[in-house]
């Protein structure tokens, strides 16, 4: 009994992977709002073809029975793509003046600018009025050398060698 129950499951076990191979019928999810494929209409119509989640290659589908629709603006109303060459539905209305027409007075003239600059440095007080052509500037040593060692010989109180 199990081994007739095994080999029923791994012969039917291959047939799934062969699913989805077939056409598809395409119901729209509402009413009256449709399923556009490549400007095709496919609202209830048959579908087939792979989109390349099983095979890594995305093949474009064949639509049976579905109506051409022409190209149009995106459902998207408050943009506008000019590649489409569609005017948008939207905007000012501009009307061009009459020349004749009496012209406003002119406006008045407005004029600002900005600036930036550092800050002044502090005045220096050390320098001299009349400074001589030479300053000889004192010596900071900050670490002072200590005295050589004399070598034993000229040590006092010590005879040589």
């Amino acid at each position: 009994m199990r081994a007739s129950a095994l080999a029923a499951f791994l012969i039917g076990l291959p047939a799934t992977a062969f699913a989805g191979g077939g056409f598809d019928i395409v119901v729209p999810g509402r009413p009256g709002v449709p399923i556009i494929i490549n400007n095709i209409d496919a609202s209830y119509a048959a579908v087939e073809g792979t989109w390349g989640l099983g095979k890594n290659v995305q093949v474009q589908p064949t639509i049976y029975g579905g109506r051409y629709v022409a190209e149009r603006q995106p459902a998207d109303v408050g943009h506008y793509y000019p590649t489409l060459g569609l005017r948008p539905g939207y905007g000012r209305l501009e009307v061009e003046p009459p020349a004749n027409r009496k012209m406003p007075k002119p406006a008045e003239s407005y004029y600002q600018s900005w600036g930036a600059q550092s800050a002044p440095l502090p005045p220096q007080m050390d320098v001299p009025v009349n400074p001589p052509p030479v300053i000889l500037a004192p010596e900071i040593n900050d670490q002072p050398r200590r005295p050589r060692p004399r070598p034993r010989a000229e040590m006092p109180g010590r005879p040589p060698g």
